[in-house]
């Protein structure tokens, strides 16, 4: 039971290692039994580690899962508490962001700043929109001042382009991004980041929520202008909605992840 738990909670061979496809793979799966009666946290000389009924709790790596702060355990402890009988793995977004650290990001932290970097050199907030104007104005007065945030605090002069024609990033602006990221030291922190970005498109939002530039709800709203723009003029998918909406969970979380173990 417990092996099939840790099955759903480990990337396959040769996959991403990303929390969020994980969890949206896993949805199909069949869900294991819960195990265990209570979940807390337990501080401990190096941290403070998930126990599961007073026995630690490890990743599908087998790695105990500690994180150092008590409300970020806290907070895994109760997404386990609230599980019901059956463990579904797609509704605990901080377990697989932790889980994910620990077991893989600690192991690759330069594959990982590089994908990053990678997303700002095609971010998402230097792609503009020529028409209607009306998206042309959302557009530049929710991403021009997290471009000029860039600029002024790292020193990344962004070059933005008009439809999807390619901008090709000047090399002091990636290195000055790729600067920032090499500074987050954390396997928690750095898998945060990461979610952040692929979830939103861009490294710039997530580096401004990380920075406390933008709250976390800011950082997803302004990924979503040219979403919303649509959903104003054509109305809202009831599908696109719900995907949206599980989405944000795992922004929220990351978030979170970011915050507390920055």
């Amino acid at each position: 039971m417990r092996e099939d738990l840790a099955n759903q909670l480990a990337p396959q061979q040769g996959e991403p290692i990303d929390p969020v496809a994980m969890a949206r793979r896993d949805l199909q799966k069949v869900l294991p039994r819960r195990f265990y009666k209570e979940a807390g946290a337990l501080e401990t000389e190096s941290g403070f580690r998930l126990v599961l009924d007073g026995k630690n709790a490890h990743t599908p790596g087998r790695q105990p899962i500690r994180t150092p702060a008590k409300a970020l355990t806290e907070a895994l402890a109760m997404e386990w508490n609230a599980q019901g009988e059956f463990i579904d793995p797609g509704s605990m977004p901080l377990t697989r962001i932790v889980n994910s650290a620990i077991d893989g990001v600690a192991k690759e932290m330069g594959e990982v700043r590089a994908e990053i970097v990678k997303y700002a050199g095609s971010d998402l907030l230097c792609y503009r929109a020529g028409e209607p104007q009306s998206l042309v104005e959302a557009q530049s007065r929710t991403w021009d001042p997290i471009l000029a945030w860039a600029r002024e605090a790292f020193g990344a002069r962004f070059i933005c382009a008009e439809g999807v024609i390619f901008a090709d990033q000047p090399e002091p602006t990636v290195q000055a991004v790729a600067r920032v990221v090499g500074d987050v030291d954390s396997p928690l922190a750095l898998a945060a980041l990461n979610v952040m970005t692929t979830i939103t498109g861009s490294a710039l939002l997530a580096l401004a929520v990380a920075h406390g530039r933008l709250s976390a709800e800011e950082g997803w709203a302004a990924a979503h202008v040219d979403e919303d723009f649509q959903i104003a003029g054509w109305g809202e998918d009831a599908e696109a909605a719900a995907r949206r909406a599980k989405r944000w969970l795992d922004m929220e979380a990351a978030a979170k992840v970011y915050a507390l173990s920055a």
